[in-house]
């Protein structure tokens, strides 16, 4: 799978998004540590600005106050005419799109770095939305081979049913960081310590790229979301069946048919069906109750990114 987009000039504009969900807390207090000493992340000749996504939820201790931000960011919402009585997060996503985008136009920022936790056991995560974009391929690749032997895995998103408009969507090169496992409301120091380290890798590969370091083709393997699985549930709508043992926190480890998956109150094993192996991902994550959703089937796909250098450092 071929990549065809990248950037060619420099950088020079970047979010370090915290807080889109105001109960994942290392984004949160990364960001609020940034604000007040932000040398960490500032890099040479680009504009690093650190950002709280959804404030209200995070003074709350909350994932979202009417609506959740990360799926605020399609058309319809950014369109949508607001009032007083509009949902916050809507009227957020269309003070954000103000300040970061527009969206999809020539004056959005270049890379929006977006803090997520999990509770789902997926270790250290990227998150690519589009399959065919050199730089953040290249990125990806720099940033895995700078935390080896740490593993960090890249979830492809790009799907024509399965996409949605992400707050980082804002951007020309949107980037999802999700670390985990990390309880809601709790902080890990493990757990930030990893985020940090992608954080300031990611930076430091768009300084390289900046200063005209060439990168050389390279191949990345991403798990690409296929479909989203529900629990079974009962004919009311309630949860007939809980996320096995066996599958439990075995997130991007092959799933192959006849594998148990569910387990039913009367102990019933319920196996996978259909053709596998799957990469299953988002395991019993918490947030993901509201959305009836279990987990997320991917497949594996190797992109390839050509060279990339920046022509006018």
């Amino acid at each position: 799978m071929a990549a065809l987009l990248g950037a060619r000039s420099p950088l020079r504009r970047v979010a370090i998004f915290g807080g889109t969900h105001g109960n994942e807390l290392s984004g949160v207090l990364l960001v609020k540590h940034w604000e007040e000493h932000g040398a960490e992340v500032q890099r040479a000749g680009l504009q690093v600005t650190p950002f709280l996504a959804n404030p209200r939820a995070v003074r709350g201790g909350c994932r979202y106050i009417d609506c959740d931000l990360n799926r605020a960011f399609d058309s319809a919402h950014l369109s949508q005419e607001v009032t007083e009585d509009s949902p916050y997060e809507v009227r957020r996503a269309q003070e954000i799109q103000r300040l970061f985008g527009p969206k999809g136009g020539a004056d959005a920022y270049d890379v929006i770095l977006d803090l997520h936790n999990t509770t789902a056991n997926m270790g250290c995560a990227l998150i690519l939305e589009a399959a065919g974009d050199d730089l953040l391929i290249q990125m990806f690749h720099y940033v895995k081979s700078r935390l080896a032997p740490l593993p960090c895995s890249v979830y492809l998103l790009d799907h024509p049913t399965l996409k949605y408009g992400t707050t980082r969507s804002v951007a020309k090169h949107p980037v999802g960081i999700e670390v985990g496992p990390q309880p809601h409301g709790v902080l890990r120091a493990d757990i930030l310590d990893q985020m940090r380290r992608v954080v300031g890798h990611a930076l430091d590969f768009i300084q390289h790229f900046n200063e005209g370091r060439e990168f050389p083709p390279c191949s990345l393997e991403v798990y690409q979301v296929t479909e989203k699985v529900d629990f079974p549930r009962k004919k009311d709508g309630e949860i007939a069946a809980m996320i096995h043992p066996s599958l439990q926190d075995q997130d991007w480890k092959p799933l192959n048919p006849g594998d148990p998956v569910f387990l039913t109150l009367d102990g019933e094993t319920i196996p996978f069906e259909g053709p596998g192996p799957v990469y299953p991902v988002f395991v019993n994550e918490a947030a993901y109750y509201e959305k009836g959703e279990a987990f997320a089937k991917t497949r594996k796909v190797t992109l390839t990114a050509r060279s990339l250098n920046c022509p006018e450092p």
